[in-house]
């Protein structure tokens, strides 16, 4: 009785979720009779397209237009086209991608995982041991996952290679951050649910940590190298395009150093210049 109770938490939570994003962008006609999980799936669809959108424009028009020759040099931008075709596949996908989180929402209300609703019941000295912890294995999982997409050639030819078509600096652009093949994107995401069968997870931190990856995404395709030790930032991610086999790790450089396939781009720029010269 005490677990159901614990659980309704959960429930009444993501049923505020959807109230606020759906009650202020629908008619309620339009939402309110649907099924909780069919509430819980048209909120993260509509929430994922308005973040996708928003955080692409907005970034796009600061690097391109805004800062234009100061982050990306004018030859380099790539084209309207382009960046179109990239939002056309990731709208295609964005369905699929969102079904993700609203499974990931349902195990928790069931109360498979190990998710907990409020950092008071742990304690924040507990939270700021297990969230790293949740970090380092979604790390390992994207990594792994990211890997396997290369090397075993099925998968790279009917899923991976969608988004590998952008493989120059003029081609990639913050909104080829979602621009997969859907089952792609889901694989690439799934670490980030395995991980709240391992660990103690606060559900408000694993949701927005799922919609941050869109965020995350864009920015690690502007192909600005920001040389932030460890983080693996656009610079890596860039010579991902072009090598496709160095820098597979979503947050970190760890992973591609301790299995020896990081490539640094101070180093790619150190050659450059010495092929020029």
């Amino acid at each position: 009785m005490e677990g159901d109770k614990y659980l309704q938490e959960f429930l009444v939570e993501t049923s505020m979720f959807n109230s606020i994003v759906l009650g202020h962008l629908l008619p309620s006609s339009w939402w309110v009779t649907l099924p909780h999980f069919l509430q819980t799936w048209l909120r993260n669809y509509i929430a994922g397209t308005l973040l996708y959108f928003i955080s692409g424009f907005l970034w796009c028009f600061y690097i391109y237009y805004l800062k234009r020759n100061v982050y990306v040099p004018k030859d380099t931008i790539p084209s309207n086209r382009a960046m179109l075709l990239q939002i056309y596949v990731a709208m295609k996908a964005m369905p699929w991608y969102t079904l993700l989180p609203t499974v990931s929402e349902y195990m928790i209300e069931n109360g498979w995982t190990k998710c907990f609703s409020s950092i008071s019941e742990i304690g924040w000295f507990a939270y700021i041991i297990y969230f790293p912890i949740y970090l380092v294995i979604v790390e390992f999982g994207i990594y792994w996952m990211h890997r396997e997409l290369h090397d075993i050639k099925p998968l790279y030819k009917y899923l991976h290679a969608t988004h590998h078509i952008y493989n120059k600096q003029n081609t990639l652009s913050p909104f080829a951050g979602l621009a997969f093949h859907p089952v792609d994107g889901i694989l690439q995401a799934v670490p980030h649910v395995i991980a709240l069968f391992l660990v103690p997870t606060h559900f408000r931190s694993h949701v927005a940590l799922l919609f941050i990856e869109a965020i995350w995404t864009a920015n690690i395709h502007d192909c600005i190298h920001a040389n932030l030790w460890p983080v693996m930032g656009a610079g890596y991610h860039t010579i991902h395009h072009t090598t496709y086999k160095h820098n597979y790790g979503h947050y970190t450089i760890w992973m591609d150093w301790m299995l020896g396939t990081l490539r640094d781009p101070e180093d790619d720029s150190c050659q450059r210049a010495q092929k020029v010269q």
